[in-house]
């Protein structure tokens, strides 16, 4: 009898049909808060002082943390820089998905690179974006980036697709908006950062209709 009542007070605590409990979501938003101010104070740092006098020390110190924290949730100094755009892939595939089903792959690709983008501080784009292009390693990290979007991208076309023809389509698309955002990019560093992002993807889509044509 004893027993019985045991396992039944055991059963009554576990969460219903393998929930989470909600003490997990609010941990993961917690650190999740971390992560970003974490982030922050690293950018902020790296914009001031520039990415190689910035020491690990200075980030925890300027997120009022401590250099034991800071390596709960980074190897380096490096994977700071490319966190903000970490989430960058699954964001994409959500605005992807959520693209009305009758827009045509490209149009569901340039829709949706044009909301993501519109998300991004133009400022702290352009200071991330010299960041990277001065320092070798980040450069060499950032092309990464665009190997993730496309797997990415093409996931996200593929999940719309209605037929096998449709999903090899989905791939060589992901591959041209890829490159626009990529060139686009460049593009607008090139040109000084004076427009709004969207401008240029808006562009850069444009372009690549006329060469299809």
């Amino acid at each position: 009898m004893k027993v019985s009542k045991a396992i039944g007070k055991r059963a009554k605590s576990l969460p219903a049909e393998g929930k989470s409990p909600p003490s997990a979501g609010l941990r993961q938003r917690k650190q999740q808060a971390t992560r970003e101010r974490l982030t922050r104070a690293a950018m902020a740092l790296f914009r001031e002082r520039g990415f190689e006098a910035t020491t690990i020390d200075d980030i925890a110190a300027k997120a009022d943390m401590s250099r034991r924290s800071f390596f709960h949730y980074f190897a380096s100094k490096e994977d700071v820089v490319t966190a903000w755009q970490e989430d960058a892939a699954s964001a994409l595939v959500a605005e992807i998905l959520a693209r009305p089903a009758d827009e045509s792959m490209l149009t569901a690709a340039e829709n949706a690179i044009t909301a993501a983008v519109k998300r991004v501080d133009p400022a702290e784009a352009a200071a991330m974006s010299r960041l990277k292009r001065d320092n070798p390693a980040l450069h060499a990290r950032d092309q990464l980036k665009y190997e993730k979007l496309e797997r990415a991208l093409a996931d996200g076309l593929a999940e719309r697709a209605k037929s096998k023809s449709d999903k090899a389509k989905a791939r060589l698309v992901a591959m041209i908006a890829t490159g626009a955002m990529r060139v686009g990019g460049e593009s607008w560093m090139g040109e000084g950062a004076r427009e709004k992002p969207e401008v240029f993807v808006k562009r850069t889509f444009e372009t690549i209709r006329a060469i299809l044509k």
